[in-house]
């Protein structure tokens, strides 16, 4: 049965969707049947893999709002072992959809739609890793009620830790009142460059308040993990000999590894 993880941070540029299609690549090198989520109407996941609009017909809004079945949103792709389901602008859509639907449907539970979709296919997969929108709000909330943990991308930069506290609180409260089982997988440093002593400094930072939750490895600032996306590809399709590859090859161990796998 899958494994479902989201990356969350509600700050924005951090590496979140990076890492999203990176590390669901990698895990899928390493032999493990996974499916990404693009749960941003951005859709920087789907893009990062290769999809426009004009190669699929369903997307996850039509999956959560109950217009398709899960499994008609799913694509496979060229990658080994990758799967998606994409997203589209009609995404940022959904909350009004939702309002829509308790008004009609007091039973409505607009924080488990997602949770409902991804449990008709668990069985498909080893990972389901889920990109969520940099922000709080429902989407984010269906993936944090969904979940069976999560990673946060952290840069090592300046105000690395600005709005930690209050995703935290959210994790908290979800573990608290929707998915007791919810956990922190780990905490992941990224864009880090090497050459700035701001970056080491915030590394020690991060690892002084979340110890053993942080991921040994590193994701490292480079201009080829920039460009990847770009050519529709992850990291270890367009570079394979990049630094960036290796970073997310130990880090998809490094998960298998917490799993006891």
């Amino acid at each position: 049965m899958a494994k479902t993880i989201s990356l969350v941070n509600q700050k924005g540029g951090v590496g979140k969707t990076t890492t999203s299609i990176n590390l669901a690549a990698a895990l899928g090198k390493e032999g493990k049947r996974t499916l990404l989520i693009d749960l941003d109407s951005q859709a920087n996941a789907s893009n990062g893999v290769g999809l426009s609009i004009n190669d699929f017909k369903n997307d996850i809004y039509d999956v959560i709002t109950g217009q398709c079945n899960i499994k008609q949103a799913i694509i496979r792709t060229k990658f080994t072992n990758l799967s998606v389901i994409p997203a589209t602008i009609n995404l940022a859509g959904v909350e009004v959809e939702f309002v829509k639907k308790m008004l009609d449907d007091k039973t409505f539970r607009q924080n488990e739609q997602l949770k409902n979709a991804i449990s008709e296919i668990k069985d498909y997969f080893d990972y389901i890793i889920i990109d969520c929108q940099p922000s709080l709000g429902i989407t984010t909330m269906n993936a944090l009620v969904a979940s069976d943990s999560v990673i946060i991308p952290v840069q090592c930069e300046f105000y690395a830790l600005e709005g930690i506290h209050q995703l935290l609180n959210s994790i908290i409260m979800v573990q608290s009142n929707m998915n007791s089982n919810l956990r922190i997988e780990g905490v992941l440093l990224t864009m880090l460059d090497g050459r700035t002593n701001i970056g080491l400094e915030v590394i020690e930072e991060i690892r002084r308040c979340f110890k053993n939750k942080v991921f040994n490895t590193i994701i490292p600032r480079l201009v080829r993990l920039v460009e990847a996306p770009s050519h529709g590809k992850p990291i270890n399709e367009y570079d394979p000999t990049s630094r960036a590859t290796l970073a997310y090859e130990n880090l998809a161990k490094e998960v298998i590894l917490r799993d006891g796998e």
